[in-house]
């Protein structure tokens, strides 16, 4: 997709995603958006220009780290719960209990009869958020086996990205049919009406954080919300006050008089 066409779309739709921000605010919405994905399918960067510019007060992205050993003798579900909405908030969530479904199976991180537990309690679990009026949206980022090699060695020489890459994304690339094979089961049980799989073809990003953010856009029976009006007050007269000398201040040193063109 084109830089130029891609940049004007973006900008069009990251307005439209502040109406439904506000829309939820006023309504009292609990809005759900679970992001999904082969490691380094554009996940993380479809979050970024969704909450670019939303109120981190109201999106919240939610990335939990590996549960701890309390976390591990918990019902499965129970510390997702305890991240999800309020009334007026949205909760993106950069990984989810999916996890269970995807690399805990394919690693052995949980036994056979925990992975058969979650897929027969996660549609019920599912089910549950929508009929108390969560609004869930899941989405799955596909890539090629071929792009995400290309996009690992890129992380390898790009210092900005290194920290992505580690050895679980390493594992994913030996493991490829593994994960295939884990994806498909996991469809086969967790595909269900009230709360279904979109798939996202992420082999072109750019192409893929439009389609996926208009399409969550055009899920959600939102309108826009009258902004109340306002009047920005005149300036008072000084009454005397004089401002501390910087000499007394710790100052940042100006590092930008230094750079040259």
């Amino acid at each position: 997709m084109k830089r130029e066409l891609y940049e004007r779309e973006l900008l069009r739709l990251q307005t439209e995603l502040v109406k439904l921000q506000e829309w939820v605010r006023e309504s009292g919405a609990r809005l759900v958006v679970v992001f999904e994905g082969r490691d380094a399918a554009g996940k993380g960067s479809a979050i970024k220009r969704i909450t670019e510019h939303l109120n981190p007060r109201v999106a919240r992205i939610v990335a939990l780290p590996a549960p701890s050993p309390r976390e591990r003798t918990q019902w499965y579900f129970q510390r997702y719960v305890e991240h999800l909405p309020s009334a007026g908030e949205i909760v993106l969530l950069d990984r989810s209990w999916y996890n269970r479904a995807g690399v805990e199976h394919v690693m052995g991180y949980c036994t056979p009869e925990e992975h058969r537990v979650f897929l027969r309690q996660c549609p019920v679990f599912e089910r549950m958020l929508v009929e108390d009026g969560v609004l869930l949206r899941k989405y799955w980022f596909s890539v090629s086996d071929d792009e995400q090699e290309r996009r690992f060695r890129k992380r390898l020489t790009d210092p900005l990205k290194r920290w992505k890459l580690s050895p679980m994304d390493l594992e994913s690339l030996t493991r490829w049919e593994d994960y295939s094979r884990a994806k498909d089961e996991m469809m086969v049980h967790t595909d269900i009406a009230e709360s279904p799989w979109y798939s996202v073809e992420g082999d072109d990003k750019r192409r893929a954080r439009i389609n996926m953010i208009a399409h969550l856009l055009g899920t959600i029976d939102h309108h826009e919300v009258s902004a109340p009006e306002i009047t920005l007050p005149e300036r008072p007269r000084s009454t005397g006050y004089r401002r501390t000398d910087r000499a007394l201040q710790h100052e940042v040193p100006d590092h930008a008089a230094g750079l040259r063109a």
